[in-house]
């Protein structure tokens, strides 16, 4: 292993005596022990919120897209910003689990697996979109391609808004076997620690797991094949609905920059939404040993690296929009940063290229509540870039004839707060049902740190030092956490 993956190893992963079985108590303990009053009321909350959007879905399905504020020239606007947002959410999770994986980033282990759900749910938000978009979502099945009776009419494979549906699609099955095989070994742990249903649940879901030698080896053959497999995902998912605007010939779409600014943006904004997670769970489950400031401080040095380069693409579209000597291409941007929703640019700009340089400030980065806060308003303004994209881009086009404005209706707003009363609905059950932190990664990087640790105090006591060895098998100790 590489210098680089063993700094990992230095610094400890809880700040407490804890015991293997210690940590196999605590992350089982939420999925044992009645809910707090502050999972009930954040779950109330979130139903309340999913019920309002459900009921705005009907309501359009039923009445007809004319309930939004859409018009002839602006025909996209809050539902695919509202797709790209949540896409873009879930790509932190596949990158925690599989790139930092392949990389051997040890500090990974107690985020990725919450890191994985929320890909999974934040997918199911962003999916949701699209269909209700179409008027009748009960013809959504004419996308794939099959054998029909309607004379073989195939799908347009050259439209990229058929490629979002191979991307998608294929990156939640993915993240989701990659997610449930990581999964395994945790639940064949609550499956022995589980009674009368509940056991014969877990042990269906188990896959007959018996922590032999020749089961780990082939569990670590898959995972490593799964993270290689999904790696390459990261890269394309969003690249593919980058395409939904380069390729058209639109000013302000028509940019070759996209695919990888859209990359940097999903990564920036799925640590934010990750951050957000973590901060707010480990408060409430009193994890703050398992969760640690570390980790927190490496995800915001995720945020500074992926802010850095969605603010160079800010800049770069402006600058090749004055550079082509396209007036409309220039007329666009000036309109973006300027015209009347003048407002939002610089809300975007604000939270996506000011808020990140504060974790610059090893204070900032090091207190969870500042980062919870900065998270927040990342979120806001990554909401606010596809929102400029899209909107701006449309209500001012090539004839001045055709310009109009657009707000979005109650309607719309409805179904915003739905999508996020969804996606807390779905963690907070996940909270509840699974194992929130992957108790097998965990013990497994704390007893290599112990063997490590025992094998330094053994070299240490005979060269003549004072120190004895410790036993793998006593309480971790962990000293205090870097400054």
């Amino acid at each position: 292993m590489s210098e680089h993956a063993l700094s990992d190893l230095r610094e400890p992963l809880v700040t407490e005596p804890r015991t293997m079985a210690g940590i196999t108590d605590e992350v089982c303990a939420p999925m044992e022990r009645r809910p707090s009053i502050l999972w009930t009321l954040a779950f109330l909350v979130a139903v309340v919120a999913l019920a309002i959007g459900v009921w705005a879905v009907q309501h359009t399905i039923r009445k007809g897209i004319g309930v939004w504020g859409l018009n002839k020239t602006v025909g996209w606007a809050f539902d695919i910003t509202n797709f790209v947002f949540w896409v873009g959410i879930g790509h932190a999770g596949t990158l925690i689990s599989a790139i930092l994986f392949l990389f051997r980033q040890k500090w990974r282990t107690s985020v990725n697996r919450a890191a994985e759900a929320m890909t999974l749910f934040a997918v199911m938000c962003a999916g949701l979109f699209p269909i209700i978009h179409m008027g009748r979502p009960w013809l959504g099945f004419w996308m794939l391609p099959y054998p029909n009776t309607r004379g073989s009419l195939w799908v347009n494979f050259r439209s990229p808004l058929l490629w979002d549906v191979f991307a998608i699609s294929t990156y939640f099955i993915v993240s989701a076997v990659f997610w449930y095989v990581g999964l395994l070994p945790d639940l064949a742990t609550v499956r022995d620690r589980a009674k009368g249903l509940k056991r014969r649940i877990f042990g269906v879901l188990a896959l007959g797991w018996n922590g032999s030698q020749k089961t780990w080896l082939r569990y670590e053959t898959v995972y490593l094949l799964l993270a290689a497999l999904a790696t390459p995902l990261v890269l394309s998912v969003h690249t593919i609905v980058s395409m939904d605007f380069a390729t058209s010939v639109l000013p302000g779409w028509h940019t070759p920059i996209f695919p990888p600014y859209f990359v940097a943006g999903a990564v920036f904004s799925g640590f934010a939404m990750v951050l957000t997670l973590m901060i707010i769970t480990r408060k409430i489950m009193r994890w703050e040993h398992l969760i640690t400031v570390r980790h927190l401080e490496n995800m915001t040095k995720v945020i500074i690296v992926t802010g850095g380069i969605v603010g160079l693409a800010y800049g770069t579209e402006f600058f090749m929009a004055w550079y082509s000597g396209n007036m409309y291409e220039a007329f666009t941007f000036k309109n973006r940063a300027f015209g009347p929703y003048g407002w939002a640019y610089w809300i975007m700009v604000s939270c996506n290229v000011g808020v990140p340089q504060l974790f610059w400030i090893k204070k900032v980065r090091t207190s969870p509540w500042m980062i919870l806060i900065l998270a927040l308003l990342i979120n806001v303004g990554m909401w606010f870039e596809r929102f400029v994209i899209i909107v701006t881009s449309l209500h001012r086009d090539f004839l001045p004839s055709s310009w109009a404005m657009y707000a979005p209706t109650l309607i719309e707003l409805a179904i915003l707060l739905g999508s996020f009363g969804l996606f807390f609905t779905l963690f907070l059950l996940f909270t509840r049902v699974l194992p929130m932190i992957s108790i097998a990664e965990v013990k497994g990087v704390l007893g290599f740190a112990a063997r490590k640790r025992e094998a330094a105090a053994a070299a240490k006591a005979k060269a003549g030092g004072s120190s004895a060895p410790g036993g793998v098998g006593l309480p971790i100790a962990a000293s205090k956490e870097r400054s």
